[in-house]
């Protein structure tokens, strides 16, 4: 079964509406991986419009699971990671402008930035993923410059989904990339817009060891709970486990 990272930025996102304390994020965390998840994901932005510094430090002392934290290739971005010391880092682009990341990482327009920031955390034990496309130049540029990971953009998927239109395109676009990542040495996560409605055909994949979900759990949480929301999850992943054996 693929493992699940839930990511937990709008937790900070509501905190952040007032300025309060609360919810707290290490709190979120707790119930998380209470629940089962296998890591939580926290997104630190430049402008840290909901997590802070402190978060991350934070859950670095308190989580029992894994630290994966997503940022853009900055050289502010990776001294801060080198001194927190998460279990990954996923490199991801990161517009001032934009509501949530909108699009996988153009590596081609300047892969030197890339490799220098993959190169630095690499070289003190933090694996880095790359956040893409799922297209061929994308995944051979990754394993070219080096990374450990790449988490496939499942946004044109869940588009595709959500209206109905070319689903089965989408998802087979899915299913190459995954596999051509593994042939060329990559190890393989997913995330952006996964919900309980289209995550199973994804989930299925073989090739995908981990989906870094957020939103939908976030939202889902604010009807039944935190805690319940996360085990349901769960749950569909599991059945997606078991459909993969049939």
């Amino acid at each position: 079964m693929a493992t699940l990272g839930v990511n937990i930025d709008h937790i900070a996102t509501l905190r952040q509406a007032r300025r309060e304390e609360e919810p707290s994020v290490l709190e979120a965390a707790r119930i998380v991986e209470k629940a089962g998840a296998h890591g939580i994901t926290v997104h630190l932005r430049e402008d840290r419009r909901h997590i802070q510094d402190a978060d991350v430090t934070g859950l670095r002392k308190s989580i029992e699971t894994r630290l994966n934290l997503e940022m853009a290739a900055t050289d502010e971005m990776v001294r801060f990671a080198l001194k927190v010391r998460p279990d990954q880092v996923t490199l991801v682009p990161e517009k001032r402008q934009e509501l949530t990341t909108e699009g996988g990482l153009n590596l081609v327009k300047d892969p030197e930035r890339f490799e220098k920031a993959i190169d630095r955390l690499q070289a003190k034990q933090i694996p880095v993923s790359l956040f893409i496309y799922p297209d061929a130049q994308s995944i051979k540029l990754s394993a070219w410059l080096g990374a450990t990971f790449i988490e496939i953009h499942t946004g044109e998927y869940s588009q595709a989904f959500r209206l109905k239109d070319k689903t089965d395109k989408e998802l087979a676009t899915i299913v190459s990339a995954a596999k051509l990542a593994k042939e060329v040495g990559l190890r393989v996560h997913g995330g952006h817009g996964l919900t309980y409605q289209n995550v199973l055909p994804i989930a299925a994949i073989p090739e995908i060891e981990d989906l870094n979900i957020g939103h939908n759990i976030i939202a889902r949480a604010s009807m039944v709970g935190l805690e319940r929301a996360v085990k349901e999850m769960l749950i569909l992943l599991q059945k997606a486990k078991s459909g993969r054996r049939k």
